[in-house]
C-alpha cells in the first residue's frame, strides 16, 4: 500500500515509522522531519499516488488547510485518514469536502501517547463509511492494538473527547483523594490497595496513579516528565466543552476540570508536565 503521511511531530514520526516497515511511505512536515523517513517537498507531493493519507495535525484550522491543500492532488477513490484530535465540527467538514472531492475520510484520533506510537499499541476511535474503515483497518493492525468504529464522520473525534473528559475528570478526582489521604494521616500505599479493588478503581489509579512509588511505574515517578501532557489535556478538555456548547449538553465536571486544568497550565506552573502533576499541585494547597 502505498501511504502519504502528513505531520511527523512526536506522534505522527513513529506512526509513520511503523508503517514505513511494511508499506511505502512518504512523509512530509513543515518542519524538520526525522531521518530515515522518505520525504516529499510539499503536502501535495507526498499524497500523489497514494491509496492512503494519514494526516497527524495540531488543530482542527490547520486541518482544514492541509485538507484542501491536499484533497485536489489525491487519486479518486482515496482514503484520508485523519489521526489528528480536532473539534467534531472540523472532522466532520473535512469528511464532507473528501467526499465532494470523489475521495473517503475516516476520523481516527489516538490514545496512547508517544509511548503507544512508538511501540505500535495505540487505540484508534474512528468515524466515517464501513468500507473505508475496512480499507484502513490493516493499517491500524501495525499502529496499533486496538480499533473501534465508532459510526459516521466525527464519531472518532466524539469518542476521543468523551474518554478523555472522563480522564480529566478522574485525574483531578484521584489527585485530590491522595491529598486528603496525606491530611488524614492515611499511608499512600494502602489507599492504593484499598481503593484500586474497590468502587474508586478507575484507569487514573490503577495504571496511571500520580502518586509516585506507588501502583505501576508511571510519571510520577519520573518527576512527572509528561507522557501525556497536561496542556493536551487542556486541549481536548476545551474541545470536549466546545462540542458540549454545541450540542447543547450539560458538562458541570467537564467544564471544572477544564477550567482547573486551564489555571494549571496557564498561571501556574503545568506547562511542560504530565497532567498527573495535579497531584503536587494540590499539595501545594490549603482549603480556600
Amino acid at each position: 500500500m502505498k501511504i502519504g503521511f502528513i505531520g511527523l511531530g512526536n506522534m505522527g514520526a513513529p506512526m509513520a515509522a511503523n508503517l514505513a516497515k511494511s508499506h511505502d511511505v512518504i512523509g512530509y512536515d513543515t518542519h524538520a522531519a526525522p531521518a530515515g523517513l522518505t520525504l516529499a517537498e510539499t503536502a501535495a507531493e507526498a499524497v500523489q499516488g497514494a491509496d492512503v493519507v494519514i494526516t497527524m495535525l495540531p488543530n482542527g484550522d490547520i486541518l482544514r488547510a492541509v485538507a484542501a491543500e491536499i484533497h485536489p492532488a489525491m487519486k479518486a477513490g482515496a482514503v484520508h485518514l485523519d489521526c489528528s484530535t480536532v473539534d467534531v465540527e472540523s472532522a466532520r467538514a473535512v469528511a464532507a469536502a473528501a467526499q465532494a472531492a470523489g475521495l473517503q475520510a475516516v476520523d481516527a484520533p489516538v490514545s496512547g501517547g508517544i509511548g503507544g506510537a512508538t511501540n505500535g499499541t495505540l487505540t484508534f476511535m474512528a468515524g466515517g463509511p464501513a468500507d473505508a474503515f475496512a480499507k484502513v483497518s490493516p493499517l491500524f493492525d501495525i499502529m496499533g492494538q486496538k480499533a473501534v468504529h465508532c459510526g459516521d464522520a466525527g464519531n472518532g473525534q466524539a469518542a476521543k473527547i468523551c474518554n478523555n473528559m472522563i480522564l480529566g475528570v478522574t485525574m483531578i478526582a484521584t489527585s485530590e483523594a491522595f491529598v486528603l489521604a496525606d491530611k488524614l494521616g492515611l499511608d499512600r500505599q494502602a489507599m492504593f490497595d484499598v481503593v484500586s479493588t474497590s468502587s474508586g478503581y478507575s484507569w487514573s489509579m490503577n495504571a496511571y496513579c500520580p502518586a509516585p512509588g506507588v501502583g505501576p511505574q508511571s510519571p510520577a515517578d519520573n518527576d512527572y516528565q509528561p507522557g501525556f501532557a497536561a496542556d493536551l489535556m487542556l486541549k481536548d478538555l476545551r474541545l470536549s466543552q466546545m462540542a458540549a456548547e454545541a450540542a447543547d449538553a450539560d458538562t458541570p465536571m467537564g467544564q471544572a476540570a477544564c477550567d482547573l486544568y486551564a489555571q494549571f497550565v496557564e498561571t501556574e506552573d503545568g506547562q511542560g508536565k504530565d497532567f498527573s502533576a495535579m497531584l503536587p499541585r494540590f499539595e501545594k494547597r490549603r482549603r480556600s
